[in-house]
């Protein structure tokens, strides 16, 4: 069985975590505070799709990024998405963590749409091929 959600826009890169990582404000993280803030944008975008969608069984990620050019580098997109999106699924309580128990693996696919710049992702569960 499948399961699809799309992210609307596009999610920063890792060079743009890594400078915030590398930042403080008043004592604090902006790495922190970047992290909530896109992971509370894509925690919406999967719970006006998935609803309260719970698998139990492993799954495939097939990440598709469109993005508005092709100025940043392929894996400056997909690293920091990964992380957000994977974090944010377990916080919806889609999957029950983000481990090689539970995800057993991914695939990503770059488009440029300069109009609709989004990211679709599918969920894969394990033994399902078919689309809901």
């Amino acid at each position: 069985m499948q399961h699809r959600f799309v992210i609307k826009g596009k999610l920063p890169g890792l060079n743009d975590y890594l400078k915030a990582e590398r930042s403080f404000h008043r004592g604090h993280s902006c790495g922190n505070d970047m992290k909530q803030e896109y992971q509370m944008l894509v925690s919406n975008a999967i719970r006006a799709s998935l609803k309260r969608q719970a698998i139990k069984s492993p799954i495939t990620i097939h990440y598709s990024f469109y993005e508005p050019n092709r100025r940043r580098d392929l894996d400056n997109i997909a690293a920091v998405a990964h992380k957000f999106i994977q974090d944010a699924l377990v916080k919806c309580r889609v999957i029950e963590n983000d481990g090689w128990q539970y995800i057993k693996g991914f695939s990503d696919e770059f488009h440029v749409d300069k109009h609709n710049p989004r990211i679709e992702v599918t969920l894969i569960e394990a033994g399902g091929g078919g689309e809901e």
